[in-house]
């Protein structure tokens, strides 16, 4: 995840020698690095991480309570936490990561409706420009027989694709008690809740309920990201097939760039493999009032939602 901090120097000539610049020392730094090479990252790295060293601060999203597990809100309280996973099926053994051992793993229950979610809990240090980049890849649960109502293979499309629903990236900004909070949130819908294809981005229209909305009398319904599971929609040219396998127990990895802006409180642009979508457009709903207890937060989050009774996957 990158942080666009201040513009360094231009290259500058001394003597007749041209100078190398901060900008192209940095950039030939992290060419130079496999790790970082595949990541086109703002100036100020804020975090990177490999999950091979460990969870790297990934964490459940549980809903507040007072104390007593039994009093937290019900579209809180299983949301499953994020796992490290070695990305392993029955028939083809261990995938692993990218270019290690581990990946971060997010998994539904086979509970249509069901959402697995991961939180990242941090501050911002300035109102600038943010962007958060990762190499994903997604999966339904191999099933023991192709399903009734799922699509037979033609040798190209895998028959589980019908049973993905939908994974969501997030952040949540709020800039202290009586300044604005917001949710910037862009989701992929593979189906909806019928089963039947989407494979378009959306951007959701109407506010999370949060504790707070909830003593002053609204209603939680089943999607946490919204007033009402209507409220999406499409972002424009969102529209985007990923690339799937023969069997549901292969992954192709899929690299993402998203940006934001803690000045303009809003989305800058959302990259994904070589579509590129500008986002600046899109409209982002704001809590009326403050919320104390949150100054300067800028958490990140990443969940996946199934439509069907298979277990979804985020990788």
């Amino acid at each position: 995840m990158w942080h666009d901090g201040p513009n360094p120097s231009e290259a500058a000539s001394h003597e007749g020698r041209r100078l190398i610049s901060p900008n192209d020392l940095r950039s030939a730094v992290r060419r130079a690095d496999p790790r970082l090479s595949r990541f086109d990252p703002l100036p100020r790295i804020l975090f990177f991480d490999d999950f091979d060293g460990g969870i790297n601060g990934w964490v459940e999203l549980s809903g507040n309570h007072p104390g007593d597990l039994d009093r937290m809100a019900p579209h809180f309280a299983d949301l499953r936490p994020p796992q490290l996973s070695s990305c392993t099926f029955f028939d083809t053994g261990t995938h692993g990561s990218v270019d290690g051992g581990y990946a971060l793993k997010l998994a539904t229950r086979p509970k249509a409706g069901h959402t697995a979610r991961a939180l990242k809990r941090m501050t911002w240090r300035e109102r600038t420009q943010v962007q958060l980049e990762m190499w994903f890849t997604t999966k339904a649960e191999q099933p023991p027989e192709r399903p009734a109502d799922g699509p037979a293979s033609d040798g190209g499309v895998r028959p589980s694709e019908a049973h993905f629903g939908a994974f969501t990236i997030t952040n949540d900004v709020c800039e202290g008690v009586d300044r604005p909070r917001y949710h910037c949130v862009l989701q992929y819908q593979n189906t909806d809740d019928a089963g039947r294809p989407v494979r378009k981005w959306m951007y959701k229209t109407s506010l999370q309920i949060t504790d707070k909305m909830v003593q002053a009398g609204h209603q939680v319904g089943p999607d946490p990201h919204v007033t009402s599971p209507d409220d999406w929609a499409e972002v424009p040219g969102g529209d985007q097939v990923l690339c799937g396998d023969h069997l549901p127990s292969k992954i192709t990895w899929h690299y993402l760039r998203w940006r934001f802006d803690l000045r303009a409180r809003g989305h800058v642009e959302l990259q994904v493999d070589d579509k590129l979508m500008d986002l600046r457009q899109v409209p982002v709903p704001r809590y009326a009032g403050g919320y104390r207890g949150l100054n300067r937060l800028l958490n990140f989050g990443l969940d996946v939602r199934t439509t069907s009774n298979a277990r979804n996957f985020l990788f």
